[in-house]
């Protein structure tokens, strides 16, 4: 029988869009009242008005934070911590029950009061350790903070203290296991929750075959905990905490479910409200309600980078500008492909829309992108729905 966290994993979806409408208004409210007029006067009627705000990207708080140190001027509660990430850039924590709310990843992993989780994530500077630590408290878990390094010293401390589950990394449970192995020392571990890497399916088969369930996260230094796993190959349901968008790259703009785009996640913590941050990562929305029987949605796990900046002739072509070119030249969709021929770069512009006028085209192109390039004009829906907008063709082996 599944247990859940708490009542909200379960709850009518109706019933959470009216409670996530109602937060969402409130973190509006709160950071018009601490920040002033850094939010435009958008009423918030629907849970769709979100699109109309804009992408807050974390360039925007690393400048702010240069004027205006350490958290550039938005306004936090019930900091405990300050941590910094490569930038850099400084994020807050904080101590209260599951401020990052990873008890709920770690209550589907099946880990609570009995377990003692060795955290092999970093406690120095950056915030994954930290997090993990408080998750496993919410759940009355006990820890070793074991961080990472030492190999031979983690083995010896989870023999000697029995240690039923990690947390940390994909990769690095497989060599505490393997060091275990050649050290003749038995573990006891049966329980493995893990972010910050990619779990391949050839790892998980490894924990599996070794009675080890393995179940990951999906989790950023800025807003913590945004989805998690419940059951392999299910894709990872969205944590009751956030709003999760999933947006064309380079704009704000919603993708229809299914699509891939760049996920912009919204905190509904009011002691760092982030609206609409976009974390850089490509994800899609897998459509149907999760076998566990959480309602919420679901997001099929991290499926690339959304900056797809590329250099085309010496010049950089963003997906901001492949975003400036649809809305002024009103086609539906647009890719660009970079290639060679020969020695030389090229540029193609796929571009998707009913009879688009080509020389128009021509001279938005060379105004936005600095560049000239081969038009290439289909009918609507025929592009690729795969996130790209900037594809890079070309390859460089000899």
């Amino acid at each position: 029988m599944t247990t859940y966290y708490d009542d909200l994993e379960t709850r009518d979806p109706d019933e959470r869009a009216a409670a996530q409408l109602a937060a969402l208004s409130a973190q509006v409210a709160l950071v018009r009242d601490r920040d002033g007029s850094c939010l435009p006067d958008i009423a918030i009627n629907a849970l769709s008005d979100l699109a109309k705000f804009p992408v807050l990207r974390k360039s925007d708080l690393s400048a702010w934070q240069k004027d205006t140190p350490p958290f550039g001027g938005i306004h936090t509660s019930n900091v405990t911590h300050i941590f910094q990430s490569p930038g850099p850039i400084y994020e807050p924590g904080g101590s209260s029950h599951d401020w990052w709310r990873f008890g709920r990843f770690l209550q589907a992993c099946g880990i609570g009061r009995d377990d003692i989780v060795q955290n092999c994530f970093g406690y120095h500077l950056t915030p994954a350790g930290t997090m993990f630590e408080n998750g496993a408290r919410a759940v009355g878990a006990a820890v070793l903070p074991a961080g990472t390094g030492q190999t031979e010293l983690q083995v010896q401390a989870a023999a000697d203290i029995g240690t039923t589950a990690y947390a940390g990394t994909p990769d690095y449970l497989k060599v505490i296991l393997e060091k275990a192995d050649a050290l003749g020392v038995a573990l006891k571990i049966t329980k493995a929750a893990v972010s910050g890497g990619a779990l391949f399916p050839q790892l998980r088969q490894y924990y599996a075959d070794r009675g080890i369930s393995c179940l990951q996260c999906y989790a950023t230094a800025d807003l913590g905990h945004i989805a998690y796993e419940t059951i392999p190959g299910e894709g990872m349901v969205v944590d009751e905490g956030v709003i999760v968008e999933i947006v064309t790259p380079g704009t704000g703009d919603p993708v229809p479910a299914g699509e891939v785009g760049e996920v912009v996640v919204t905190s509904l913590n009011p002691d760092y409200p982030l609206i609409r941050f976009a974390t850089g990562d490509m994800s899609a929305v897998m459509e149907g309600p999760s076998p566990c029987g959480r309602t919420n949605m679901r997001i099929k796990g991290w499926l690339g980078r959304a900056d797809q900046t590329t250099k085309i002739k010496g010049m950089f072509v963003r997906p901001e500008q492949v975003a400036e070119l649809v809305r002024r030249t009103g086609v539906d969709r647009a890719r660009v492909i970079a290639d060679r021929d020969g020695d030389s770069d090229t540029m193609i512009v796929q571009v998707e829309g009913d009879g688009p006028d080509q020389a128009a085209l021509a001279t938005a192109i060379k105004d936005i992108l600095k560049l000239k390039g081969d038009v290439q004009c289909y009918p609507q829906g025929t592009l690729p729905r795969d996130g790209l907008v900037i594809q890079d063709r070309r390859s460089y082996e000899t």
